[in-house]
């Protein structure tokens, strides 16, 4: 059905993934296991190429194809190349909290299990107003390496005086990534 790819280990193999990212973005049957590399199709690798060339992309393809894995691997990737707890390197854009949610569960499956101390390389957090304001306040004081977020949220962030760190924090920002692209229309778009 997708073309063949390779798996994650070959990336790191080849120079396109930094060579501590085998460890993550792995298949884990449970939290202390060191997982097995994970399989990516052709237009996965394709745009992790494209990601580390620092060229813009879109990526279009049937739903369950692991279109946040074309993403979440070079964010991922160039956390690791560059160290975590330097700012927010990425912002991820998504329609409803239901996949926000989601996809905070898939990144700590890929990037915090398997490692000894629970946490992993690369630091995310979800900001979507469902946090508490402890939560909320946490995150504006120590801003994630990956910060996960609504287009509500995100209009929030950028106007709202209690935000100005996030803002300050996403200055090296390098990915901007908007989930499910197509359904931003009308102010949702704006």
């Amino acid at each position: 059905r997708f073309g063949a790819g390779g798996f994650t280990g070959y990336l790191g193999a080849k120079g396109v993934r930094h060579p501590d990212g085998s460890r993550c973005m792995r298949v884990r049957g449970y939290a202390q296991a060191p997982g097995d590399p994970l399989y990516l199709h052709r237009h996965r690798v394709e745009a992790i190429r494209v990601a580390r060339e620092r060229q813009k992309y879109v990526l279009t393809t049937g739903t369950g194809s692991g279109k946040s894995l074309a993403y979440m691997v070079p964010i991922a990737d160039h956390v690791l190349r560059r160290g975590s707890g330097k700012g927010i390197k990425a912002i991820v854009v998504y329609p409803m909290n239901a996949l926000a949610n989601s996809q905070l569960g898939e990144l700590t499956k890929f990037l915090k299990l398997g490692f000894p101390d629970g946490k992993g390389p690369v630091s995310f957090k979800r900001y979507t107003g469902q946090e508490s304001d402890d939560e909320r306040n946490e995150i504006i004081a120590s801003p994630p390496d990956i910060l996960l977020t609504n287009y509500v949220m995100l209009e929030l962030i950028l106007t709202r005086p209690r935000e100005r760190a996030l803002v300050s924090a996403a200055t090296g920002l390098r990915f901007l990534v908007f989930d499910e692209l197509h359904t931003y229309r009308g102010r949702q778009g704006a």
